[in-house]
């Protein structure tokens, strides 16, 4: 099973649209969400949930103060500001480092795992779809979204193509998005900032050594930068795969929870399966290589 991630360097830049809109095109494929701080795939995929888990990330301190002599030596180790006069923890302080479990005289400390976040996988008529949500305040995206990945690989049968919406940005999220997988599709956007994202998204996949391909959406807002953008990407070996025109009739379809082609947009539906097709031919040759 090929696996494809679509990211972006920044949010906003119609990313989610794209795959989205591919989930209906493409057949005999998977799906995962892997923005899990802020999935939104699922608002346009509708499905049966077949399993929901509560995830724990990461782990938190506990004092029993029925062992506590309150001898000062953990407040005095943490580093956070953990523990108040009281002795007792403060949740949102605790980095789970397990330090004051090293210096308790009593061993009235330990570590406890805590729920970080939910994993949801769902039965859909366009393929089984992996999502996740971390709990706000919560730490241990990256770990997240290697969960997302993993869970929706247990259900995997004969499927053909496993489509990731990736997350936005350049951190850990983006890096747990894209390890492993075959080639990554960077969305973007001709304006400054768009472009700047575009490069230092693009040094991730270079780094990592997966292959990466470029589609510019609303490109004819701004034709100048987008042929500077495009000429970046012949100069360094990123095939332009498509170009996707503006069309504000797309936002009134997102907002009846819609897709461009259950909108019946032609137009863009076109730009979108010859975006597939040019990425087929495009994997095919790497095949070869």
């Amino acid at each position: 099973m090929k696996q494809i991630v679509f990211i972006s360097g920044k949010g906003g830049t119609g990313k989610s649209t794209l795959v989205s809109s591919l989930s209906i095109l493409v057949q005999n494929k998977m799906l995962a969400d892997c923005d899990v701080e802020a999935p939104n795939l699922h608002i346009l995929i509708e499905g049966k949930t077949l399993k929901k888990d509560d995830y724990y990330g990461a782990k938190e301190a506990v004092i029993d103060p029925s062992l506590c002599v309150k001898c000062g030596l953990c407040r005095e180790t943490c580093r956070f500001g953990a523990i108040n006069e009281e002795f007792k923890l403060i949740p949102m302080k605790c980095e789970g480092c397990g330090a004051c479990t090293l210096v308790c005289p009593k061993k009235a400390i330990r570590l406890e795992e805590v729920k970080t976040g939910e994993t949801s996988i769902c039965s859909t008529p366009r393929g089984t779809f992996s999502h996740a949500l971390l709990d706000i305040g919560a730490e241990g995206s990256g770990r997240l979204v290697t969960e997302v990945r993993e869970y929706v690989n247990k259900y995997k049968k004969d499927e053909e193509w496993l489509i990731v919406d990736g997350s936005p940005g350049i951190g850990c999220t983006v890096i747990a998005s894209i390890t492993g997988t075959d080639v990554v599709v960077v969305v973007s956007e001709p304006t400054k900032s768009g472009q700047s994202d575009l490069e230092r998204v693009l040094g991730v996949a270079r780094h990592f050594g997966i292959p990466a391909f470029v589609c510019i959406n609303k490109y004819d807002l701004n034709p100048e930068l987008t042929l500077e953008i495009e000429a970046f990407c012949e100069r360094n070996g990123y095939p332009v795969i498509g170009k996707i025109p503006f069309d504000p009739s797309i936002v009134k379809a997102l907002q009846e929870f819609k897709t461009p082609i259950e909108a019946d947009n032609e137009r863009i539906t076109k730009e979108i399966k010859n975006l597939w097709e040019r990425l087929v031919e495009e994997i095919k040759k790497l095949e070869t290589v």
